[in-house]
């Protein structure tokens, strides 16, 4: 009886001994997990060791500290492919949002070098940006290079979003967008491009929309230039509505060049459904080309910006009482919006509708991102609440997309759009033995957006942990204080 007892604790130990003995340094027990890639979505137990999944299995595993996820979903981490929001301040609200990776994609960042340096070692969530089109344009253009000096000191002195910094933009450097370049003007551009690439840039930025004085020409020969390097074009189209979306997808036919093209919902407006036909027929027939929607029936911009140059009203088919001023939540009318006009400063405009969102939610072949803005107290929701407003109101509360297609459109979807650009992109939006342990953990039950376009931010609700790089940055649904995991997610371009 004794040798029978032995040899079944030995067949048991065969079949779970390597898991039951190995001391993880994190063990996530009995949660949901669901991976996108492979279909995975059952209960099962999570071990990590250092940055890295070791482990996804019905067995038993041990661990230094052990979560229970019993009740919870088991998520690869979000992946912001559109957030302007790249300070620490900005990023305690993403993480509160499942938030592991926050990528400048759309406007990128200059110079790209120093974007990198400057956050190795001091963030909270990886980071990555592209290449800044509309920096290089400048520093590239006679009339505004030298310029470019004083407005690196106001940069260095006072930030990004500083009183001073946005003035000096408004007065000084904003008429370059209204501005052509030449051809020496434009190779020198492609230059300067082509060194952000070479120091790690993901793709190109490209916000054409706030450039009236970017000719199509200009417009063809960079994308011919981002065909010979491989590199994405992310982008805001020039006039949004279906032309300005055909302009881009016909530059990428004739040219090669791969394309994503940014916040769908606020590009097509009310032909959101032709938009992404558009995209997607392209893409059927092999062309690199895709998009993203957020989910709000509000965009957000500078109220200095070409977007609001005469004509407005009329493309985005609305009116002053449509504009909302971040800092006081007012509704503008004729005399305010010139006034806020002439100082500068961030509006809500409320230009799109519920069933838009939805249809854009729908597609298969649309991904998530926020395009939140850099953080201000009356920011924009979509700043702190967009991936918890997708589970919360369109999975969970309207039935809109199974919670399996929300997840990818968040994960998988956004980590294949940069596999050809970042090697490192390959190992994220994932929960397998290998991938890095970036990890949302939610209650489907819970989770929930919180900010709104009168309260200001506020954290979103039921996300209960969030793991970047295998440490914990939420801890049952509060920030780790003084913790910085983010890594740096960079290109490589031959």
């Amino acid at each position: 009886m004794i040798r029978v007892s032995y040899l079944i604790l030995s067949a048991l130990w065969l079949v779970w001994g390597s898991a039951w003995a190995e001391n993880h340094d994190i063990v996530i027990n009995n949660g949901r997990v669901i991976d996108p890639e492979t279909g995975l979505d059952a209960i099962r137990n999570i071990g990590i060791q250092g940055d890295r999944i070791v482990a996804v299995t019905e067995k038993r595993i041990q661990g230094s500290r052990t979560i229970d996820a019993s009740g919870l979903v088991v998520s690869p981490g979000f992946i912001d492919l559109h957030v302007h929001g790249q300070t620490n301040q900005a990023h305690r609200f993403q993480v509160a949002d499942g938030v592991t990776t926050a990528l400048e994609l759309e406007s990128g960042s200059y110079p790209i070098r120093e974007f990198f340096e400057n956050k190795i070692g001091k963030t909270l969530v990886n980071f990555g940006a592209s290449a800044s089109q509309t920096a290089a344009r400048m520093t590239a253009m006679e009339a505004y290079r030298h310029k470019l000096p004083a407005f690196r000191q106001l940069l260095d002195k006072h930030g990004l979003d500083s009183p001073q910094v946005r003035m000096f933009v408004m007065q000084e450097l904003a008429t370059a967008n209204y501005s052509p370049v030449n051809e020496t003007e434009f190779e020198s551009m492609a230059q300067a491009l082509r060194f952000e690439l070479d120091g790690g840039a993901l793709g190109i930025g490209v916000p054409v929309g706030y450039q009236p004085g970017a000719t199509k020409l200009e417009m063809f020969k960079l994308f011919e230039f981002a065909a010979k390097h491989d590199a994405v074009i992310f982008t805001h189209v020039r006039d949004p509505g279906i032309v300005g979306i055909q302009e881009m997808i016909a530059n990428a036919a004739a040219t090669g060049a791969p394309l994503h093209i940014v916040h769908i919902n606020s590009m097509a407006l009310g032909e959101i459904r032709l938009g992404i036909d558009l995209v997607e027929g392209a893409a059927q027939r092999g062309l690199d080309v895709s998009t993203e929607i957020y989910p709000y029936t509000a965009g957000s911009t500078s109220i200095e910006s070409a977007l609001f140059d005469e004509g407005w009203q009329d493309w985005m088919n609305i009116s002053y009482e449509d504009l909302q001023w971040v800092e006081t939540g007012e509704r503008l009318n004729a005399e305010s919006f010139a006034e806020y006009r002439n100082t500068g400063g961030v509006v809500i405009i409320h230009m799109m509708q519920e069933d838009w969102i939805k249809a854009g939610l729908q597609r298969d072949s649309v991904m998530v991102a926020s395009d939140g803005m850099p953080y201000a107290p009356g920011a924009h929701p979509r700043t702190a609440g967009t991936f918890a407003r997708v589970l919360g109101k369109y999975v969970r509360e309207e039935d809109t997309i199974p919670l399996r297609d929300a997840l990818a459109k968040m994960t998988l979807m956004p980590a294949r759009r940069l596999e050809t650009l970042a090697p490192g992109a390959k190992l994220k939006g994932r929960i397998q033995v290998g991938t890095d342990a970036d990890i949302t953990i939610f209650d489907p039950q819970k989770v929930i957006d919180k900010a709104t376009f009168t309260g200001g931010l506020a954290t979103s609700n039921g996300i209960n942990y969030v793991l970047v790089n295998g440490t914990l940055v939420i801890d049952a649904g509060r920030l780790v204080a003084d913790t910085f995991p983010g890594r740096p997610l960079m290109g490589r371009y031959d």
